[in-house]
């Protein structure tokens, strides 16, 4: 049985032109970056050519006196990091204000950074999965050094109000950062005007290559680096960076950017369809986050009454590739942080799953992954009424 992949937002596959320019930046044979002799020279400027470009790409501004900058990193993980760790080295008896719905990549950076004394401050978010932005007044004080909010939910889909947020937070002179990896490749991201200081983005979540990502910063915000024993980079990062990688990211960039409404707009009917179908057969089954903007491929769906870890077994063993949550908490038993701080009944929490479409997922993969889902749904229900 042919597997439908619908855990696009755990990785999404390469798409064969990103696979095409990697291979051909090899066959080139750029060298090392930061060397100086005139090959080095060479393999700089197509490396800054490569990044001045995904710059504009996610809405950032190259030119004038105030440039934006785009430091690459090798995946969110270590954009969300940088962001977090760097933007708040040097606070004394100061605060960081999140939202509980976060990826694990910043909750737990900034739980490690509360063991040293930094206070964690949570904004909190509806039953639909929407932070209150309205609440950050209550949160942002003369201590605060930064305002870490997602544009879109890994779990849900759930867009965030982020413009606003950035708002409020440029008003009282606080940092903001937002974590779009979700979001770039799905939906249109732009730097400048979401309004935020550092944006993370990651090339494998949009049909890129996996090892490169990128942590787009204003131009006077500088984040202490992590990293210590090279210049490159302005010393943010060092380490030498992958040219083919580079090339890789601006790829997937580009033919997302060539094709956004359409692509959009596709993922957007297949998930609904999806969503219809289930419903339609299901009447107990529950779309979280429905009542909100959400991102136009991610479906977190609950069975009342089943275990999500049940569920997905049983679907993977039907040909349906889905996830319980972040790939970055795979294997954990636990609930949802992301549904429970919804504040999701516990049936709902402990039946859910999460499905991601991508732009290769055609209606017929919908038509076949509705049929696999009802039977495991109905097995599993004779199942527990035996």
């Amino acid at each position: 049985m042919e597997q439908i992949y619908l855990d696009n937002n755990a990785t999404t596959k390469m798409l064969p032109e990103v696979a095409e320019a990697i291979y051909e930046a090899h066959r080139a044979g750029h060298v090392n970056p930061a060397s100086q002799h005139q090959s080095g020279q060479r393999t700089r400027r197509v490396l800054e050519d490569a990044r001045e470009r995904i710059t504009k790409l996610l809405g950032g501004e190259t030119t004038g006196m105030k440039p934006d900058r785009l430091v690459l990193t090798s995946g969110g993980t270590e954009s969300n990091n940088l962001a977090i760790r760097g933007l708040t080295a040097d606070a004394r008896e100061a605060n960081i204000v999140l939202s509980p719905i976060e990826h694990p990549s910043i909750l737990e950076t900034a739980e490690k950074l509360a063991q040293a004394g930094l206070e964690i401050r949570r904004l909190p978010v509806n039953h639909a999965g929407v932070i209150q932005a309205d609440r950050l007044a209550d949160l942002i004080d003369e201590r605060t050094r930064l305002v870490s909010v997602m544009l879109g939910n890994h779990e849900t889909g759930v867009i965030q109000p982020v413009e606003q947020i950035s708002r409020f937070a440029r008003e009282q002179r606080v940092l903001v950062h937002c974590d779009a990896v979700q979001a770039a490749g799905k939906i249109p991201v732009n730097f400048r005007t979401l309004g935020v200081d550092a944006l993370s983005v990651s090339a494998h979540k949009l049909h890129g290559p996996v090892g490169i990502a990128g942590l787009l910063l204003r131009h006077d915000v500088t984040p202490a680096p992590m990293l210590s024993g090279g210049f490159q980079q302005q010393g943010v990062r060092p380490g030498t960076e992958s040219v083919p990688l580079a090339l890789g990211f601006l790829k997937a960039l580009e033919l997302w950017a060539e094709q956004s409404l359409q692509l959009e707009g596709q993922m957007r009917t297949l998930r609904d369809t999806l969503e219809a179908r289930l419903r339609s057969e299901i009447p107990s089954l529950v779309v979280n986050g429905e009542a909100a903007n959400r991102l136009p491929h991610t479906a977190n769906i609950s069975f009342p009454g089943l275990n999500r870890q049940a569920i997905v077994m049983a679907l993977d063993m039907a040909g349906i590739a889905c996830s319980t949550g972040s790939a970055c908490a795979s294997g954990s038993s636990e609930p949802s942080p992301v549904l429970i701080a919804m504040g999701l009944p516990e049936p709902v929490i402990e039946g859910s799953i999460r499905i991601s479409l991508s732009r290769f997922t055609t209606a017929t993969d919908i038509e076949l992954a509705t049929q696999r889902i009802l039977r495991v749904y109905n097995a599993l229900r004779r199942d527990q009424e035996a």
